[in-house]
Formats: C-alpha cells, structure tokens, sequence
C-alpha cells in the first residue's frame, strides 16, 4: 500500500506560477531573477499557512537551474531541479530557528558561508520562524547578514514582523505576504478535488474556506479530514456537521420570527439548537455574523463584501429588501452587547434567551431616520409607551366657613368647594417690587378665598388658645418622669443603644415651651435625633402642648482618661534588670549577645 501524503505536501506548488494568491510577491520575484537584480537578504512575512516558506524553496531552486523559461521558471527537468526536489541539493540550508535559536547555532550557520557551492551559482539559507532567535543570536547575525559573500542569499521567513530587530528589517528586501481570498481558496480545493476524483458541493468548499480564515494549509487539512469522514462525499450536511458550523437555514429562520415578533417559535428554534450541542456564544457569534452580510447586502455597492457560497447570496439579497436597516444596526448592537457578557454571565442560556426577546421586539423600540444625509436611530416613544403619564394637578380647598351659616338648608353639598386647577408651565418668580401686569378686580373669586383662608386661621388660633389652658406646666420633675416613660418605651422596642444613651442625656428646661438636651458627643447626639418624631410626640401629649420642642448641646467629654501602664520594651527591660542585677550586663558583654 502506497505511503499516504496529507495534500498540503502534495499539492504544494513548485513553480510560481502554481502558488495561489500572492501574485504581487511571485511576480517582483519573477523579474528580479531575469533581471539578474536579486537582493542579497529577503523578509517574508505574513499570516501561517499562505506560502512563506514554499515562495523561499521556489526561490532558491529558480535560482539555481540551469534552463531557466522566458517567464523566469524553474525548468524542473535539469540536474538541480531534480536533485532539490528530491531532497539531495547540497545548495540550500533550511534552519527551523525555534528549535536553533542560540548564539552556537547562528555561528555554525555562519562557518558554513564561508565555503562556495560546489554546482550551481548560489547557496540559499532559509531561516523559518526567525523571530524566534535570541537577541545575541541577532546580533551574531547582523554582521554577515549586511554583507555576505557574492554566492550567499539569505531567505528569513516569520509570522511576527514585529519582533524581529530594526537593524535586522534594514538589511532585508521585505516581501508582505496576504491572507488568501474565500475564492481562491475555493478554486484551489475544487482543482484538487478534481484530481482526487472527490465529489464536492460547492458549498461545503465555502464553508472549509471560511473556516480556514484565508489560510491556505488550514484547507488543505480539513478537505483531507472530511474526506476521511465522508469517504469522498463532500456534501453540504455533513461538511457542517464535522466542523460543528450552525446551518445559516437556522439564522434565516430565526429573522423571520423577530420580524413577526413571534418570540415563543423563536425561543423554542434555539433550544432545538442547544439540544444539538451548540453553544450560546456560537449562535450570538453566527447571528451577528449573520446581521451584518444582510446589512451589506443592502447596498449594491457594499454586495461584494459578502462572502457566503452562490446559492445563499440570493436569499441574503431577498431578505436585505423585507428588512429595514434601523432593525439590523440595533440588532448588531444588542448582539454585540450579548457577546461582550457572555464570558461573564452565570446563567448563559438565559443570557442568550434575554437578547432573543429583546430582538423579538426591537422593531417597536426603534426606527431609523434621515436628517440632513445623516442616518440615525430614534426610539419610538410616543407609539410603544403604554401609559401616558400627566403632569399631577395643583389641587385647591376652598371652604367659606362664614358663608355655610347664612346658605339655605336645602343645599348641603354646596358647604365645601374641591376645585382642580390644571398645572401651569413654571414661569420664573418676578421681582420683589415689580409692578403686578394687571390688579385683581374687586369681586374676583381668589379674594373670596383669601378671606376664607383668614377664617380659617382664626378658627385654628382659637382652637390652640383653648388647647393651651389645659397644658401642663413644665417642672424638672415632670420632665425627669416623661423622659423615664420614653426611655421605657425604647426598652420595649428592644433598642438598648438607644436606652443607653437617652440615660446618660443631660435634661434642663429653657422656657415654658423649650427642652435643652445636653449630649456627649456627636454619636451620642445621633442616637437622640434619631428618636426625634416619637419624642417630640411624646413631648406633646404629655405635657399636652404642642408648641413644645426641644434642642440638642453637643459637649465634648473633656475629662482625661487615666493613663495605664504601658509594657515595657525589650530594652527597657534589659536597663530595669541591670539596674537591679549589674552582673547581667557583664553576661552579656562577655558573651557578646544582642537584644532581639
């Protein structure tokens, strides 16, 4: 049985011509090489997998064939094609600088420049992975990377441009390297399946090269994987099936209902979903992705950013014209929001549920409008708000009390007036001797209410000279024996900080209407006031007046605490004990001991 060969190896290119997607690399190659203009150093730079290494091999058997074409190609046909294809070309040196990355080793590379080949007209040194090497072995490098002899090209190969030194950038001709395009890759796959004789949907070759992210040897291995899977049956199903890619039917379905705002087929559509085993950040991640190449291909002009197979791009382009574009802003904005929680949310299913409702119903929250060529969202706030709140009304009792007496019998509901006045905008207050616009008339209806007020008033001071003949007069001893039921009341309410400090409060009576409390302390006085409306009450109807109050003094405890015998420190010790035992300190000194 015949080896088996992965088809990145393969089918890996051996003329220019045959590498897929750097045509700005293979053809400033191609003409350097019949120009006789070839640089002494080359950086190759780029993504992994798009061909690096495979443009550096090409490069240095090019250069080294005997029969070169017109378009500046290897013949492959004359003795060192032959012998590089096969391996056994004594002209190129390939060093893997993340296994060889020390001083020792850049130094044997160097000893090895200094012999000229033996056939052929140059020795070609590919260095893969050189960002690898260590800042000595860069320096042991900079040297004969500058200047080199006549015969010796230097090929550097990395997929991190940024770390490799400036000193060693100057020296280097610096090829950038591209991400191979969905089509390319797609053709390149359908020319092996050709080969191969494997059938393959055209569909399930987009898949594998959006899965590969425009690497080219990433394809390769996952064509090879599915085969094996499928036994040379690539069809669309079982392509997503291996790569546990979401159907784009489901995302379909999933816009319809939000369109409908049919949350329950919506909801019930995603837990058909987690029960095949997606994850919630697959779906947000496939539906936003999703969104936006509806949103592109809105536009005729941004249609060709979208990168799905041909059979799906009509049925983006159907549903871009049902759906307006406010919807899918918003809805990329919620999805992005969902994706950014995701990691940290504890419940992930419900994450993913809540913005399935908030898409149900986006379409009654926003919509998209146009000022001055400016497209924007603005929130339908006056066509979802469920209740219109009003602004609350200034309401006005108005009694005429000495009218009630002289209105007939037969009219009692007219005793008492409850008009309702709408609210006036607020209107800023005039000055102190501005002249009023117009002067009320004499027979206008607030001065009837003004005089009703007054009565009111001489009614509520009668009532308080009458209330205030029955009050008691306020004596220490009664103030003593109020303040005790007060505090009994806080024993009962379980409070006993509070009982605590309204104890130690100092009492003393200002006037007949007037309570000092003397507190010792800003936290003492904070207990006492946070009591304020149950005492004051308290206050009151013992005393059975209520125009009693009381104040707070603050006086600070000034008295000094009694100072205690702090411990003694290991050196104050040690003085005390040789005050009393001299002996102690000839001890130590002979002993030449330390205090801790």
């Amino acid at each position: 049985m015949d080896k088996f060969i992965v088809s990145a190896r393969k089918y890996r290119p051996q003329n220019f011509s045959t590498v897929v997607g750097q045509a700005h690399i293979t053809t400033t190659l191609k003409n350097a090489i019949k120009n006789n203009q070839l640089a002494h150093a080359f950086l190759f730079c780029g993504p992994r997998g798009v061909g690096k290494t495979t443009c550096a091999r090409i490069l240095a058997k090019t250069i080294n064939c005997e029969n070169q074409t017109k378009e500046g190609e290897a013949c492959n046909t004359c003795h060192s094609c032959v012998s590089f294809d096969a391996g056994t070309s004594l002209n190129i040196h390939e060093l893997d600088a993340a296994s060889n990355n020390s001083v020792d080793d850049i130094r044997s590379l160097v000893e090895q420049v200094r012999f000229a080949p033996q056939a052929g007209k140059y020795k070609v040194y590919i260095v893969d992975e050189v960002h690898m090497l260590s800042a000595s072995a860069f320096n042991a490098f900079l040297k004969t990377l500058e200047e080199p002899p006549p015969y010796a090209i230097f090929i550097l190969a990395t997929t991190e441009k940024h770390k490799i030194l400036p000193t060693i950038l100057s020296r280097c001709q610096i090829f950038d390297f591209k991400r191979i395009t969905n089509n390319d890759t797609v053709d390149h796959l359908q020319e092996i399946c050709d080969k191969e004789e494997i059938k393959a949907d055209k569909a399930a070759l987009h898949i594998i090269a959006q899965k590969s992210e425009g690497c080219m040897r990433d394809s390769l291995s996952i064509l090879d994987k599915i085969v094996s899977f499928t036994n040379g049956q690539l069809t669309y199903a079982n392509t997503l099936e291996h790569l546990n890619i979401l159907d784009e039917d489901y995302y379909f379905k999933f816009i319809d209902f939000m369109q409908q705002q049919n949350m329950s087929d919506a909801m019930l559509l995603y837990d058909e979903i987690n029960r095949k085993g997606f994850e919630g950040d697959t779906v947000i991640e496939g539906f936003a992705e999703f969104i936006r190449n509806i949103l592109v291909s809105k536009d005729a002009k941004a249609a060709i950013l979208l990168e799905v197979a041909e059979d799906f791009k009509q049925k983006y382009l159907q549903a871009a014209q049902k759906i307006n574009a406010g919807w899918l802003i918003g809805a990329l904005n919620l999805l992005n929001e969902a994706e950014i929680n995701y990691k940290q949310a504890r419940n992930k299913r419900l994450l993913v549920e809540l913005t399935i409702i908030k898409l149900s119903y986006l379409q009654q929250a926003i919509e998209l409008v146009n000022n001055d060529g400016v497209v924007s969202k603005k929130k339908l706030i006056e066509s979802t708000k469920p209740v219109a709140f009003r602004a609350v009304p200034i309401i006005r009792v108005k009694e005429e009390l000495e009218a009630v007496s002289q209105k007939p019998k037969a009219a009692p509901a007219q005793e008492a007036k409850l008009i309702i006045e709408k609210a006036e905008p607020e209107t800023k207050h005039p000055a102190v001797n501005a002249v009023p616009a117009k002067l009320p008339a004499e027979n206008d209806k607030p001065k009837a209410a003004l005089g009703s007020l007054n009565a009111i008033r001489k009614k509520l001071a009668e009532q308080n000279k009458n209330a205030g003949q029955d009050q008691k007069t306020l004596t220490e001893e009664d103030l003593k024996i109020v303040w005790g039921l007060f505090i009994e009341k806080l024993v009962e309410r379980k409070n006993p900080a509070a009982v605590t400090n309204f104890k130690n409060a100092g009492l003393s009576i200002v006037d007949n209407n007037t309570i000092e409390i003397t507190a010792k302390g800003e936290i003492h006085r904070a207990f006492i006031e946070n009591e304020r409306a149950d005492l004051i009450l308290h206050l009151q109807n013992y005393f059975n007046n209520r125009f009693l109050v009381y104040r707070v003094i603050v006086i600070e405890d000034t008295t000094e605490v009694e100072e205690t015998d702090a411990p003694l420190s290991r050196k104050q010790q040690y003085l005390k004990i040789i005050e009393e035992y001299p002996l102690v300190k000839e001890l130590k000194e002979r002993l030449k001991l330390e205090l801790d």
